[in-house]
């Protein structure tokens, strides 16, 4: 069975290297990186880094309108298809990426799996909603997180190849975080940045929705940030660093520290240790759920809705005085931990033990 897996950025990867850990010896596997993402941190030692394998294939995308990047995304895939024949096209969350892979895949009759499945913010405004929703309606494996996922696929007819497996970012955090750990010089970081644990907030804000109003939003945020009793640490993406920048010398804050963008291992440690994340980010709001760190989601919407229960994850509009108001004012509910609805941290394995059985 030979198995192609499409990706197009760095969380991809981190969540597709456990799945590739657990195929070894099931399939022959190669990865193909778009190039959706550029990302300094993808360098030699990130691959080396976390263990995971290479791509095979790198099509170098890059950036540009939806319909420009997944136009050529699903005519480069195509002819990698049409060399490999794979069996299988296996696909994972919500990317420009994921829709052109599956589209390719299907347009040639190769079998779609597609990892996190199901889920569902219902704004189809967001591209990420777009894409999920058409993946699987065209995917053979739907391997959903969780049971929200499948009670989603189910209001939409799709229960066929349906299987609740947990989430594969679960998995990654287990074993990454105990890497992380394992590393004094990723350990020294809080050190470094002259932070302690558990005495600062982490805050990420990334999303086009977030910046799209300029620096204006921008300080709407901040001036929510400036009045937490704790500082405010930011690893800022250079395309916001310079509104950031701007409204910290126009306004004067003190309390938010702006650092470079960090490596997987060091986001981590600093959202382990940190007493609160605040973050417009889908992946680092589980992320702080998984660590049990309370956070507050810049959105509207998350189509992470488990992990509302008990507050260990509110919503905020983009406006300081709810931000503030969610900040200091919300309370996780310990109890609420009992649950787990994001399954034991054997994803990667039961989605493997899936397609091995269904091939056999």
């Amino acid at each position: 069975m030979k198995i192609l897996t499409v990706v197009g950025a760095r969380p991809q990867f981190i969540k597709a290297s456990v799945v590739s850990e657990a195929l070894k010896g099931i399939c022959e596997e190669k990865i193909v990186h778009t190039g959706q993402h550029y990302d300094p941190n993808m360098s030699d030692v990130f691959f080396e880094e976390l263990g995971i394998p290479k791509p095979a294939y790198n099509l170098g995308v890059g950036s540009g309108t939806h319909g420009h990047q997944t136009g050529e995304m699903l005519m480069k895939i195509e002819d990698v298809l049409l060399e490999e024949k794979p069996d299988i096209l296996l696909v994972y969350g919500d990317t420009n990426s994921t829709l052109a892979g599956a589209l390719a895949a299907s347009k040639q009759h190769i079998r779609v799996a597609h990892v996190e499945a199901g889920l569902r913010s219902y704004n189809m405004r967001m591209p990420e909603e777009q894409n999920r929703v058409l993946t699987d309606h065209i995917s053979q494996w739907l391997f959903c997180p969780t049971q929200t996922a499948v009670d989603n696929l189910k209001k939409e007819g799709l229960t066929k190849g349906v299987q609740i497996t947990g989430d594969v970012m679960l998995d990654s955090v287990l074993h990454f975080l105990e890497v992380a750990r394992n590393n004094p010089d990723k350990m020294a970081l809080l050190n470094t940045l002259e932070i302690s644990p558990k005495q600062y907030r982490l805050a990420t804000l990334h999303r086009a929705e977030t910046t799209d109003g300029g620096v204006d939003a921008i300080v709407r945020i901040f001036r929510a940030f400036e009045q937490l009793p704790q500082r405010v640490v930011i690893p800022i993406h250079p395309r916001t660093r310079k509104l950031a920048e701007q409204a910290i010398a126009q306004e004067g804050f003190h309390n938010i520290q702006l650092i470079d963008p960090v490596g997987y291992l060091e986001m981590l440690l600093l959202t382990s240790n940190a007493s609160q994340v605040l973050t417009d980010s889908g992946g680092l709001q589980k992320e702080a759920w998984f660590m049990e760190v309370p956070c507050v989601t810049l959105r509207k919407e998350t189509e992470w809705v488990e992990t509302l229960d008990g507050n260990w994850n509110v919503l905020a509009d983009l406006t300081t005085e709810d931000i503030l108001e969610k900040a200091l004012h919300t309370v996780p509910d310990p109890a609420a931990r009992g649950k787990l609805p994001f399954g034991d941290g054997k994803a990667s394995q039961k989605i493997a033990e899936a397609l091995k059985k269904e091939t056999e």
